[in-house]
């Protein structure tokens, strides 16, 4: 058995025995539960977008004091700084994050490795991710319909006005004489926390590795929460899947196969998720619960 899936077992048991503490849960933008950030680089393009349905999500990228891009925010590590970001600014009710006054207990509190540091290990790439989200400008773009009349709603939003942070990545442990920090801009802050999709924190520690399966987990405890409200099953096809989760997968039988992995992963972490036979896709049945419990009234549509 390799190690990554022994972890994800441990977890899957703990999360059947134990409900989720306060510090075991999280909470992501229902705007990126819905449309998800790139799986894979996207390159050197000022704007990237991706569309599903209704909703369109464009980044785009920053520049440093040389006026070198940034880059896109891609793959797992970006993924989890958000996680990370939606759960404090949820829990301090702040546009102020800190971060730690070292990398160690921030890369920790994500599940990250903080024992090794240079360019392969989880500390330099987690600095460069960083970087390129805190510097993007993110939009949220909502199409609306009423009767002959056609709309949009647009949040247009820096990530980050304001930012603090030291790094050793040779030596992620060493702690730095100043605490590094992070300033949302107020629209963005205002938009992750109006409606955030919680999820057991536990379990993203189990399957971080993969932005598929990140993606998925979110998706189907929203999709879960939906089925349980109304007393209906949710039903995804495979071309819708491939819109919200925005996987590179053209051919429909490699998305089949590389979603059914990733169901697999979540379905031992996530005991509550109660899967249809329905085919051509995935159906959420009503009897499937939230990965974590949600309110009624959350505000969660």
């Amino acid at each position: 058995m390799k190690k990554q899936d022994s972890k994800i077992i441990e977890a899957g048991t703990a999360i059947a025995l134990e409900e989720p503490t306060d510090q075991d849960k999280a909470f992501l933008a229902r705007q990126l539960v819905q449309t998800t950030l790139p799986h894979s680089d996207p390159g050197n393009v000022p704007v990237w977008s991706r569309k599903n349905g209704n909703l369109t999500l464009t980044i785009q990228q920053g520049y440093d004091e040389n006026g070198e891009p940034y880059g896109h925010p891609f793959g797992t590590l970006p993924r989890l700084v958000m996680y990370w970001m939606t759960t404090e600014a949820v829990r301090t009710k702040s546009k102020r994050l800190e971060l730690g006054d070292s990398l160690a207990g921030f890369m920790e509190e994500l599940g990250l490795d903080s024992r090794h540091g240079g360019k392969r290990s989880d500390a330099y790439r987690l600095k460069e991710q960083m970087n390129r989200l805190f510097e993007a400008t993110i939009s949220f773009t909502a199409s609306m319909q009423e009767g002959f009349s056609e709309g949009i709603d647009r949040k247009r939003m820096v990530v980050a006005e304001d930012k603090v942070i030291w790094w050793n990545t040779k030596n992620p442990r060493q702690r730095a004489i100043w605490s590094s920090y992070v300033v949302l801009s107020d629209r963005f802050h205002e938009a992750i926390t109006a409606n955030p999709v919680p999820v057991d924190l536990r379990a993203l520690r189990a399957i971080k590795r993969s932005p598929l399966a990140l993606d998925l987990y979110s998706l189907m405890t929203y999709q879960s929460f939906q089925a349980n409200l109304y007393g209906e099953s949710r039903f995804m096809s495979w071309r819708q899947l491939q819109k919200a989760l925005g996987t590179s997968y053209t051919d429909t039988a490699n998305l089949r196969k590389a979603i059914h992995d990733a169901m697999k992963k979540i379905q031992t972490v996530y005991n509550d998720l109660a899967i249809g036979s329905r085919e051509g896709g995935i159906e959420v049945l009503p009897e499937s619960l939230p990965s974590v419990a949600i309110r009624r009234n959350a505000g969660i549509l």
